[in-house]
């Protein structure tokens, strides 16, 4: 088959096609996803470096309260999938005008949670530091940092939605580039919000950059502001512009029982498994919060470095949601099993190869995420320690995007909530105390080892495509 003609529609209407053409539309797929991960994660590098210029304990501010967020996200998040793996398995159908009905259902449920979890968010945010055991010295930016990302919760939902949906279409240029625009543009308004005014040079001309001085509480600012933005020019392009659904088609905006029904069946256990997920991650940064500033400092600037290993894995994991959605609704089960598999072994392949550049550049990396050389050596060693996993974690990533898009969500979330409690924080317990942050890290690479295992083991088995939604 010629690779101009290796689509995913021109797949589904015709013969099995080989590895390699397989290969091509997974990298043709995931490679805009990748390169917006690249974007995200160079931003986000250059986000926390320019926080981290202000010292470890505007780090650790921030870092105190990300896996607050991480939860909340994930708590969110499968509001989203309910609907666009809907969409996905709807359009592999050819029922395009079905698939319009469920995003209109869609807009107004995230919609309506989205407010609601941000005004109880909002109710709390003066005591989740104190929980998580935040040091008096960081106390008050946690705060103000926690309640101004409040704001961002509805803007958060209806970005997903409309990314995801768009996904689903097959289109993944557009999520991809206002993915990058969202990095881009809060790095912009983090220079303006973070920093005060202050004289800059450029080509020999000495220029007055504005700013507003207000720190960490400027780049709570600038990231909200910026969800703001995306999300709504994100649901334009979904609403109006995208080819395959359009709500400028007539349509019923009414609540259909088997649609709420099905977005339930994948929301409730995405949004449990993400809640327990994340909720590990706050019990794990209570547990790392005993070591201290400096320590909560690495452990979130090497969250961060290894947010470059995982990259090909979600850009990847988010092609194969698209393409098991559509290759599911089209009856097309050959092709579920054959692209699933490859997939997965893309994955894995490609955060092996980012696993072993980042051991190698690590030193670089931390010295540039943060002025503090002591959080730049202890985030360092923590983090070579956990990069052997980077294989069976790009496995785990990439099965539960292939589970998502079959509507298979419920088995997933169980496995992740054994081994992620059970085989990462309950060890890491009687290790942190013994072996500090090294501890902390040693359990979390046992875990994603463990975790890669049993989604392959389960992906191999099959019972997963009998999830079908249509």
């Amino acid at each position: 088959m010629d690779m101009k003609k290796t689509n995913l529609d021109n797949v589904l209407s015709g013969p099995e096609v080989g590895r390699w053409e397989k290969i091509r539309l997974i990298l043709s797929l995931s490679l805009p996803a990748i390169l917006a991960q690249l974007t995200t994660i160079a931003m986000q590098y250059i986000d926390a470096a320019m926080v981290g210029s202000l010292g470890a304990g505007a780090t650790a501010s921030i870092g105190i309260i990300s896996s607050t967020t991480w939860l909340i996200g994930g708590c969110c998040i499968g509001t989203a999938a309910g609907f666009y793996v809907q969409g996905a398995q709807l359009i592999g159908a050819g029922r395009n005008q079905a698939a319009e009905d469920v995003l209109r259902q869609g807009l107004k449920a995230v919609l309506t949670v989205g407010i609601l979890v941000g005004a109880v968010c909002l109710s709390i945010s003066g005591y989740v530091p104190v929980w998580l055991g935040a040091d008096e010295e960081i106390l008050a930016d946690s705060t103000a940092y926690f309640r101004i990302y409040c704001l961002s919760i509805p803007f958060m939902l209806l970005r997903q939605l409309s990314n995801g949906m768009m996904q689903s279409t097959g289109d993944m240029k557009t999520p991809s580039i206002l993915s990058s625009m969202t990095c881009v543009l809060n790095v912009f308004l983090n220079m303006l919000m973070i920093f005060p005014t202050r004289s800059a040079e450029l080509l020999g001309f000495e220029l007055l950059v504005p700013g507003a001085g207000l720190g960490v509480i400027g780049a709570g600012a600038a990231s909200t502001l910026s969800e703001m933005i995306v999300s709504l020019t994100a649901f334009y392009f979904l609403a109006v512009r995208n080819k395959k659904i359009s709500l400028k088609n007539i349509g019923s905006w009414r609540w259909n029982r088997r649609t709420v029904s099905n977005a339930l069946k994948i929301a409730v256990p995405m949004s449990l498994d993400q809640t327990f997920m994340c909720g590990a991650y706050v019990a794990g940064t209570k547990i790392v919060a005993g070591l201290g500033t400096v320590a909560v400092a690495a452990n979130s600037l090497a969250i961060t470095a290894e947010s470059l290993c995982y990259m090909p894995g979600y850009g990847i994991g988010a092609a194969a949601t698209a393409i098991t959605g559509q290759t599911i609704g089209a009856g097309r089960r050959d092709l579920t099993k054959s692209f699933s598999r490859v997939s997965v072994y893309l994955g894995m392949l490609l955060m092996a190869l980012t696993g072993c550049i980042m051991y190698v550049f690590a030193p670089f990396v931390f010295s540039w995420l943060t002025v503090s050389r002591e959080a730049a050596e202890l985030g360092t060693q923590v983090l070579r320690l956990e990069l052997i996993a980077e294989p069976l974690y790009g496995a785990s990533i990439c099965c539960a995007g292939v589970f998502r898009g079959a509507g298979d969500t419920l088995r997933p979330s169980i496995m992740n909530l054994v081994s992620m409690w059970c085989v990462r924080i309950v060890p890491a317990i009687f290790l942190v105390p013994r072996l500090g942050l090294s501890g902390y890290w040693i359990a979390m690479a046992a875990e994603l080892c463990f975790r890669g295992i049993i989604f392959l083991i389960r992906l191999y088995r099959g019972k997963w495509m009998k999830e079908a939604l249509i």
